[in-house]
């Protein structure tokens, strides 16, 4: 699979490069990142508000400026991962910044056929792109991504920045409601999912509709 970069045009229309941030308020995070953040040997663990990014200095700055002072969590995602597995979509922005290279697979909310339990996805459309260590990026709201993949044998470790409560408990919704619009897929709070049939968020009653092959990118870093 092609890996494009974030400064590529192509990724555009998928997200944009916080590139004027001062260093002053990235560093820290990245920092952060490599001395706490936990990285599993398999797999990958994510955190949705963890306390060593909460507590720097610059998270209230860092917060007001990404969000517009909305409540917001400063949370990472860490481990060794080279698969899609799944899709997912917030009804907000996404922001990362990894204490070393990551890459992400990447696809429109416009591309999906269907909604609900009808929403399928076909594979081949997913794009790849490299994040270099430290820079910020955001993620659009109506772009699909999911936990990242490694870029590297180190794995990755990345900055999850999103509103207050996003991944939380699965809310409980009325039931006459349950089956309209994208209801079917959401798999926790502000957390739409579209899983893959070899993914274990599929066995574990997960939205199957993502059609293809299960990408895995392990080939394209080696």
């Amino acid at each position: 699979m092609r890996i494009e970069s974030i400064y590529d045009e192509s990724f555009r229309s998928y997200g944009r490069v916080w590139s004027d941030v001062p260093a002053a308020f990235t560093a820290p995070v990245a920092h952060a990142l490599a001395e706490h953040a936990s990285c599993p040997e398999d797999g990958t663990k994510y955190e949705a508000s963890a306390a060593a990014l909460e507590e720097l200095a610059i998270a209230p700055a860092l917060k007001g400026l990404l969000f517009g002072g909305r409540p917001a969590q400063l949370g990472w995602c860490c481990g060794h991962n080279t698969h899609l597995n799944c899709l997912e979509y917030h009804r907000s922005s996404e922001f990362n910044l990894g204490a070393n290279d990551f890459i992400l697979l990447l696809a429109k909310q416009g591309q999906v056929k269907g909604m609900g339990a009808d929403a399928t996805l076909d594979t081949s459309l997913v794009r790849a792109f490299r994040v270099p260590a430290g820079v910020l990026i955001e993620v659009f709201a109506d772009t699909l991504h999911f936990a990242p993949c490694q870029a590297g044998d180190e794995g990755f470790r990345t900055l999850i920045a999103l509103p207050a409560g996003t991944n939380g408990p699965l809310p409980e919704l009325d039931p006459e409601l349950a089956a309209a619009g994208d209801a079917p897929l959401l798999w926790a709070a502000d957390k739409w999912l579209i899983a893959h049939a070899e993914s274990k968020q599929a066995a574990a009653g997960a939205h199957v509709g993502l059609v293809g092959e299960n990408i895995d990118i392990a080939a394209d870093i080696a």
